[in-house]
């Protein structure tokens, strides 16, 4: 059967619609490569969220071109965001293109390969247009993202439990390619989950576009509990799952519900990532957040009270449309004043059919880069003296394998989410324990194999 190279570009939802699409095939016989260069099927899963994902793979495209002069049979495909963005119009800036498939016929996308490999072995006519698009909406389709890739000792997984975004913020591209809300059952990620404990998985990430908004408009509240609580009571209640997590949620989804689940609920671990985009209210108005730098800081005294020594992350946005000096002070001081764990700094990139992209005072690269680098000072210094302060501790790690930098030793997580590095043997992968820690770097935690 053929062989599949999957490249994605994005977050970790793309990652996880590219595990459906994989396992989808593989169930079909074909066989997933690490190589481009031992493939017959090449996809890209494009995110559109930042243009630099965009670029990266339309130039890796026009790449690949080279590989067709020596196997004119080879099938080359767009998947995800950028492919529900721009459709057709992939078929012009990638002439070499044979499958453009949206955000919501991941499910498809085998039927859609097996059928291109099929009209290339009988027209054997290597300049005859075989494209197919297909960026049509699909009623369901968030039902479909639930298969996963066999994968031995596999400590962690993501679950998809949502699809689409209704937030509609002026900078984001999203609910356009992802569509409106559209949440799975709680009955059905719950089957998911179990089928993903039973093949070894001990904590999983529940995913969604706005993670903690699911269900709101389709499913019923309980004795005042909204359905996105009841979906993490009911993965809790899963027996062989030691930890919960979900991201990325939306600072206004933050009931109270939910934040005294971090008290109640063991399994939910101590983290949370919370996007802030900005510290500033007038550029928080401008982005259609729907929250004030006062009600961000009083939700983050809120959780810290519910669960002493939750880790709080973020992303933030720097160089929207009609940031001033004074703006940008403003996010920097309440960056300061939160000390995050950890934080993504964007600049801020126009992306077409966005509010944002059309506003005035669009600001000079030069001034966004310096504001960047400025605030990963601060994101930094904090990020640095959370991870000293672990030194000397003993902390509990969940071994997900060998570690990506050294495959002498392993790898795991904290329940705050810090990388833990340590000595160890196979028999420690998906197992939670305790080590100590001994030393810090910038990013990372080394502990004492001795200890284990």
């Amino acid at each position: 059967m053929p062989n599949v190279y999957i490249k994605t570009y994005g977050c970790q939802m793309n990652e996880r619609d590219s595990d459906h699409v994989a396992r989808s095939l593989v169930a079909r016989g074909y066989q997933m490569v690490n190589d481009e260069q031992d493939a017959d099927v090449i996809l890209l899963n494009t995110c559109s969220v930042r243009d630099m994902a965009e670029q990266k793979a339309i130039g890796k495209m026009g790449m690949l071109q080279r590989l067709r002069e020596k196997r004119p049979h080879l099938v080359f495909g767009y998947l995800g965001c950028m492919a529900q963005s721009r459709g057709e119009e992939l078929l012009k800036t990638s002439p070499n293109v044979d499958l453009v498939a949206g955000t919501q016929k991941f499910h498809r996308v085998a039927d859609y390969v097996d059928e291109l490999i099929r009209r290339k072995m009988e027209t054997r006519m290597d300049n005859e247009r075989l494209a197919i698009v297909d960026v049509e909406e699909e009623a369901g389709s968030q039902s479909h993202i639930r298969e996963h890739l066999d994968a031995a000792q596999q400590a962690t997984a993501f679950v998809s439990i949502m699809q689409g975004c209704n937030m509609h913020c002026a900078f984001c591209i999203v609910p356009q390619t992802r569509g409106a809300e559209r949440g799975r059952t709680i009955e059905d990620i719950v089957t998911e989950v179990r089928g993903l404990a039973a093949q070894g998985v001990r904590e999983v990430t529940l995913l969604g576009q706005i993670v903690n908004l699911y269900g709101r408009h389709e499913f019923e509240k309980r004795d005042g509990i909204s359905p996105f609580v009841q979906l993490i009571e009911a993965v809790c209640a899963v027996e062989e799952i030691a930890r919960v997590r979900f991201t990325s949620p939306h600072p206004i989804g933050f009931r109270e519900d939910l934040v005294n689940a971090f008290n109640r609920l063991p399994k939910l671990v101590e983290h949370v990532h919370l996007p802030l985009q900005s510290g500033s209210d007038r550029i928080l108005k401008a982005m259609r957040r729907g929250y004030t730098a006062e009600k961000y800081l009083k939700l983050v005294e809120r959780l810290r009270e519910a669960r002493p020594g939750i880790a709080i992350t973020t992303d933030i946005i720097v160089g929207f449309p009609g940031e001033t000096e004074e703006d940008y002070q403003q996010t920097r001081q309440l960056a300061e004043t939160v000390g995050f764990d950890h934080g993504f700094i964007f600049r801020y990139s126009p992306r077409r059919d966005t509010p944002a992209a059309t506003m005035g005072d669009q600001l000079p690269e030069d001034v966004k880069e310096a504001r960047n680098q400025d605030l990963l000072s601060v994101i930094n210094k904090s990020s640095r003296e959370k991870l000293d302060a672990h030194v000397g501790q003993r902390v509990e790690i969940l071994c997900e394998g060998p570690s990506k930098t050294n495959a002498e030793r392993l790898t795991g997580r904290t329940r705050t989410n810090k990388v833990v590095v340590f000595e160890g043997a196979p028999r420690h992968i998906g197992q939670v324990f305790d080590v100590q820690i001994v030393s810090a770097s910038t990013s990372t935690l080394y502990g004492d194999p001795a200890l284990l």
